[in-house]
Order: C-alpha cells, then structure tokens, then sequence
C-alpha cells in the first residue's frame, strides 16, 4: 500500500517515489495547494476503497500521518 501511495503522490509533486518518506510534508515539501490535496485524497479513496470523513484530513501533515490513516480505514490497524 505504501508503496502505491508513494507512487500517486509521485504524480501530484515534483519528487520521485524515493525522495518521499515518512516525514515527506504534503505542503512544505510537496507543495501541494489545498485543491491538490482533496485532489489527491480522492484518488486515494478510490485507489484504496475507502472513504475518508470531512475532518480526517484534519490532522494529515506528512505522508507518515497519511498511511496511519489509511491503514485505519483498510482495518489493518
């Protein structure tokens, strides 16, 4: 899952699938405007089956925050 994760956000940014880690930040490192981002958190929804609530991207800050995330909502957390 990381590893495709990586890959759709490889789309969305300047940076390669390995320049992205753990604390890679959707804004200061990626530059992703908040359009971007919903943008992307779509993808991932349907990439991923899974549906994300109005206030989870709340807390979403580095890619990390991201797979925790998206782990929780797979249940395999």
């Amino acid at each position: 899952m990381e590893e495709r994760f990586k890959e759709i956000l490889a789309q969305y940014t300047s940076l390669t699938v390995e320049e992205i880690t753990e604390e890679t930040r959707f804004r200061d490192d990626m530059e992703l405007s908040s359009l971007d981002f919903m943008t992307l958190l779509g993808e991932v929804e349907d990439e991923f089956d899974i549906e994300f609530e109005e206030t989870d991207s709340v807390g979403l800050f580095t890619f990390g925050d991201a797979v925790k995330l998206i782990r929780r909502k797979m249940g395999d957390e």
